[in-house]
């Protein structure tokens, strides 16, 4: 981050992503096709809020801690980067993706052993198709940490993809419509795992 103007801008100002900062009502007026309207409707589709990271806690450090906070807050952004939806298959994706690009312990560690929890075929399916994916995109990623999201709403797609050097996965499987029971499963799960990744030693490593 200290190696590039946009990351400095990003530890001097530490802007924080919840509801309260980012006006979600303003993005989903944003044309078909920008980053912020993909936001907004994968929010929607997942029936997800950004509200549901929990603060860091057992780092000292100020500006590693504000590091680990933005790196949990911008992990939505991802999701919506690579249309990917709430599922473990491709929660798994983005956890390979997020090891290999930041090379952080707990990330790697969901990617080895998450896949445990897949059946036969989605375990083949992850490896065959998603990690081959992960490694490289992954690999050849601008530095996504150093990446001033709140600046890119109004983007489209397309450009922003090229600027970060990043491309699509496979084809995501969205399935139909969520019931607001299922919406509010995810809510539930989301908010568990991030009060999981906040109290795990894993939480105190950096990137």
């Amino acid at each position: 981050m200290l190696s590039s103007p946009e990351g400095r801008r990003i530890l001097k100002e530490r802007p924080r992503i919840n509801s309260d900062t980012i006006d979600l009502e303003k993005l989903a007026l944003l044309p078909e096709g920008t980053f912020g309207r993909a936001y907004v409707t994968w929010l929607e589709k997942c029936g997800v809020t950004p509200d549901t990271r929990e603060p860091v806690h057992y780092i000292d450090d100020p500006e590693l801690a504000y590091t680990i906070q933005r790196y949990r807050e911008c992990h939505d952004f991802y999701h919506a980067l690579f249309s990917l939806p709430v599922s473990v298959e491709s929660e798994l994706a983005l956890k390979w993706f997020e090891y290999i690009h930041f090379g952080l312990p707990m990330a790697g560690l969901g990617a080895v052993f998450g896949p445990l929890r897949l059946d036969a075929t989605k375990r083949s399916r992850l490896f065959q198709e998603y990690v081959p994916w992960a490694m490289k995109c992954g690999a050849n990623a601008k530095p996504l940490i150093a990446v001033y999201w709140e600046e890119k709403w109004e983007m489209s797609m397309e450009d922003l993809k090229k600027e970060l050097g990043v491309w699509d996965p496979p084809a995501a499987i969205w399935g139909k419509a969520l019931s607001e029971k299922q919406r509010e499963k995810n809510r539930r799960e989301a908010a568990a795992a991030a009060a999981a990744a906040a109290t795990s030693p894993a939480s105190t490593s950096s990137p």
